[in-house]
């Protein structure tokens, strides 16, 4: 695969730790707008002077928008300078905090969520994109890992710092914040990152990206694989209630989910570089169903939920680079709009999670969550083993 950029000899060098690490950088910051409303969400709720039910509709306005955003943005940027779109994407990106740092109704703060989320769509895509493709095969996840550890650490820190900062300084300080930090971020990129284009497929060639059964097989596991722990950590409130009413402790089961990712993050880079990106993912799953099992048993000894929460974080971590390594060796040069609508999977499976949760504590109450999702990830583990192209080429 040609990649041009302004070089003497019109091949890439390989990205350097230091780009990477500003890459990260950006994907914490698009990552944390995500996880930090929850945080703030009484808050936003008696400013905007609506109900909490409406105020929450912030976060799914956000990932609607990056999952419609994300292929149509890919699509229509395919032919520009790579470094270009990261750049506009995250200006677009502070933009949109911007507004809903000032925004005085509820209808500017959900426009500026919409903004934001469709800057965050084009930054995010080309920033694992560019690191699949300049990288070596060889390292390819370690890269694609170190590049994710900046969402790891939203995942980690979002809702705590939308308690703790949200109180100190106001919901709209923060979404400041944010935008300051985008704004240092978009310069940096303007100086460590290459000019670089990917090869361009026409409008027609991209659209046949939907007719090929291997990719769009591998973005529906993309959105099945995170099912079963969201069904758990959107309701990660609910769950703690079961085992003590201290007030804290959802930020505490927050922190402790969030260490377990972060952690499993650190290794998984080297595990699917060595092992491959398909065994990983069937570790994540199988780990993911277990621990969800046991959850079942321990869900009313707080400590007992903790140490479990630990280890779903640390399997959940397992399940997202490998299935962006597996994308990258199949996507060819449709790269830039397959991950971004890997992007887009996630979200929906995100979503996928949230609403069987809420469909199961509705239909029955919060103890079948984890056994719900002991069940999904067996389901989703089946599914990846039956649907897998490795081993339907290692077969043929």
């Amino acid at each position: 695969m040609i990649i041009r950029h302004a070089s003497n000899n019109g091949v890439s060098a390989p990205l350097s730790r230091w780009q990477l690490t500003v890459l990260a950088a950006g994907t914490f910051v698009v990552g944390v707008v995500g996880f930090i409303v929850p945080g703030m969400l009484t808050e936003i709720a008696a400013d905007l002077h609506v109900s909490l039910g409406q105020a929450g509709q912030l976060t799914t306005a956000f990932a609607l928008a990056y999952a419609i955003g994300s292929p149509i943005i890919a699509t229509t940027t395919r032919r520009l300078d790579r470094r270009t779109v990261a750049v506009a994407g995250m200006t677009v990106f502070l933009a949109g905090m911007l507004l809903q740092a000032i925004g005085g109704t509820f209808a500017l703060v959900v426009a500026g969520r919409i903004v934001s989320a469709l800057g965050a769509a084009a930054f995010q895509a080309t920033a694992f994109a560019v690191a699949g493709i300049l990288t070596a095969p060889e390292r390819r996840a370690r890269s694609l890992a170190l590049i994710a550890a900046g969402s790891s650490m939203a995942t980690l820190l979002g809702v705590p710092l939308g308690l703790v900062l949200g109180g100190w300084w106001g919901w709209r300080s923060v979404m400041a914040i944010i935008a300051g930090t985008a704004i240092l971020i978009a310069i940096l990129l303007v100086f460590v990152l290459p000019v670089m284009t990917l090869p361009a497929a026409s409008l027609r060639e991209t659209l046949t990206t939907f007719t090929d059964r291997r990719i769009l097989l591998l973005l529906s596991t993309s959105a099945l694989v995170l099912i079963p722990v969201y069904v758990v950590i959107s309701y990660i409130g609910v769950l703690t209630a079961l085992s003590t009413r201290n007030g804290n402790a959802v930020v505490v089961a927050s922190l402790v989910f969030g260490a377990g990712f972060v952690a499993g993050n650190r290794v998984v880079g080297t595990l699917t570089d060595k092992a491959g990106a398909r065994p990983v993912l069937t570790t994540g799953l199988t780990a993911s169903a277990l621990a969800a099992l046991l959850l079942t048993f321990v869900q009313h000894h707080f400590v007992l939920m903790l140490m479990v929460l630990l280890i779903i974080g640390f399997a959940g971590a397992l399940l997202f680079v490998p299935q962006q390594h597996r994308l990258v060796s199949a996507a060819g040069t449709h790269i830039s709009v397959v991950m971004s609508i890997n992007g887009s999977m996630s979200y929906i499976g995100t979503a996928l999670g949230a609403i069987a949760g809420g469909a199961i504590i509705t239909t029955a109450d919060a103890t079948w969550l984890a056994p719900s999702a002991a069940v999904f990830a067996a389901l989703v583990l089946a599914f990846t083993q039956l649907t897998a192209p490795e081993r339907h080429r290692a077969n043929g």
